[in-house]
């Protein structure tokens, strides 16, 4: 059985070393939020893996489900469109 563990824990480690370092190098402000939640949820799969279900439990209810949410409303209400003129908005 350790076997299985020790494989997926590098799987998991791959995954979350990967987003996390896509949320630092990808240009685009939604991807990124998205890595990062990827990144996130990871780290709470780790978390299961150390028999600590309450803490990954919170992580995911307060990183995932309050941080990336708010993160992602804040993207959504501050992005501009590229084909918008200035006269099209009314100002």
């Amino acid at each position: 059985m350790a076997l299985y563990e020790s494989i997926a824990f590098a799987l998991f480690a791959v995954v979350t070393l990967g987003s996390a370092l896509g949320v630092v190098l990808v240009r685009d402000v939604w991807h990124s939020a998205l890595l990062l939640g990827v990144s996130l949820l990871s780290v709470a799969v780790h978390f299961v893996m150390q028999q600590a279900p309450f803490v990954a439990a919170m992580q995911v209810l307060v990183y995932v489900g309050g941080v990336l949410i708010l993160i992602t409303f804040a993207i959504m209400l501050t992005r501009r469109d590229s084909d918008t003129t200035v006269d099209e908005v009314g100002a």
